[in-house]
């Protein structure tokens, strides 16, 4: 009986700490993301989307947080999930006028 009760208690703090994680969408249109800003809870997915006729990328360039998600057409997008604090500036390599700052916390 203890045993279950155990494992009852484990599914549901695993299953608490995954229901907090949220996911975000950022667009990205006329050579603009639509948020210069963001803050963010460590664990939380933001979702690129390409809503130009356009080209994007989207990279950080943030020292001990670079990450590079490549190219994607109009009408893709492509998530990321931030697994570490801190402030990183995001960019387009190919717009490089196109930036935001995601602000990461515990």
């Amino acid at each position: 009986m203890t045993s279950l009760r155990l494992a009852l208690a484990l599914s549901f703090i695993v299953g608490t700490t995954v229901a907090l994680a949220a996911e975000h969408t950022i667009s990205q249109k006329g050579k603009v993301f639509s948020e210069t800003m963001m803050s963010l809870k460590r664990g939380d997915t933001l979702v690129f989307l390409n809503d130009d006729n356009v080209v994007h990328n989207v990279m950080s360039i943030t020292p001990g947080n670079e990450f590079n998600l490549g190219t994607f057409r109009p009408g893709n997008s492509k998530p990321f999930t931030f697994d570490k604090t801190g402030e990183m500036q995001i960019i387009c390599a190919i717009h490089p006028a196109m930036q935001m700052m995601v602000k990461v916390t515990d």
